[in-house]
């Protein structure tokens, strides 16, 4: 397993990496040096980031592998993004993987027949006067058509809003080989009440997306686990809520069923921001073996 060189177990999953504030743009700088340097293997740009997203976290890093989870295949075209790589400096261009996902109905006017247009997109990539080589782009795939995609036309997979349960499934699909790579979230809080709001915060906008809800039909769930941000048992599948010995346990849960690497995301109650994210990150970077 994990065929993609240069890319540890652990990585580092947010969005906040995708900032165009600004303001925040020397923060987010500061803060890619420094998960670089804690060890992190990767650092995946959440919110549906672009090419030059990427290019800011490269130029601020020199070591760590960035990548995009995932960039709609809807918001750029696909020849743009080619071009785009190719311009990439030769080494930043190796630390680069390109996650790419069908996104969601809500998200875009346009989506239709989204394994068609996946399979199309791909085939523009190998197109392109520099193409983006398979072995350097991943999919956002939780359905077991895209799961095929992901094994048959790049590295992997790499799925979002997922279990240990599911992630041994993937494996099943993908075989031993390709890259597998889920998302994992994390409430770096030891009591349950505050950890499962703060959970529920974060899980409401995912749980009214049909793609995750038949993901998670699939998995064995109901229309009652989706209300109210998730029952007791939905919220404790999906995220990790506890010390951070807990969230170690559960990124091995994650590892033992399959996963070449595991990318941690990091929940935040509402009104808490970058300084309680770094630390949280700093927490993990000791609790966690990288």
């Amino acid at each position: 397993m994990a065929p993609i060189p240069g890319l540890g177990p652990i990585g580092i999953w947010s969005s906040w990496l995708r900032t165009d504030d600004p303001a925040e743009a020397a923060q987010v700088r500061d803060a890619a040096a420094e998960l670089e340097n804690m060890g992190f293997a990767a650092l995946w740009i959440g919110g549906s980031p672009g090419l030059d997203h990427a290019a800011r976290l490269l130029a601020a890093t020199d070591r760590v592998m960035v990548a995009t989870s995932i960039l709609s295949i809807w918001q750029y075209e696909a020849a743009d993004v080619a071009t785009q790589r190719a311009a990439l400096d030769p080494a930043d261009r190796e630390r680069f993987l390109l996650g790419l996902g069908v996104s969601h109905t809500r998200f875009a006017a346009q989506y239709a027949r989204p394994y068609s247009a996946m399979q199309d997109y791909l085939a523009a990539l190998d197109a392109a006067p520099v193409p983006v080589p398979a072995e350097r782009r991943v999919l956002a795939a939780i359905g077991p058509k895209m799961l095929g995609l992901a094994r048959d036309r790049a590295a992997g997979a790499i799925p979002y809003l997922v279990t240990p349960e599911f992630t041994a499934q993937a494996r099943d699909i993908l075989g031993d080989q390709p890259f597998l790579g889920p998302e994992m979230k994390a409430v770096l809080d030891t009591e349950p009440t505050r950890a499962r709001r703060a959970a529920r915060e974060y899980l409401a906008t995912y749980l009214a997306l049909p793609n995750y809800t038949n993901s998670l039909k699939r998995a064995g769930y109901t229309a009652e686990d989706f209300e109210g941000g998730g029952s007791d048992r939905l919220v404790d599948a999906l995220v990790a809520l506890g010390d951070t010995d807990r969230i170690r346990t559960r990124v091995e849960e994650f590892q033992k069923a399959g996963a070449d690497h595991v990318a941690v995301q990091v929940v935040l109650p509402r009104g808490q921001g970058y300084g309680r994210l770094m630390e949280q990150w700093r927490e993990l970077a000791q609790a966690l073996p990288l």
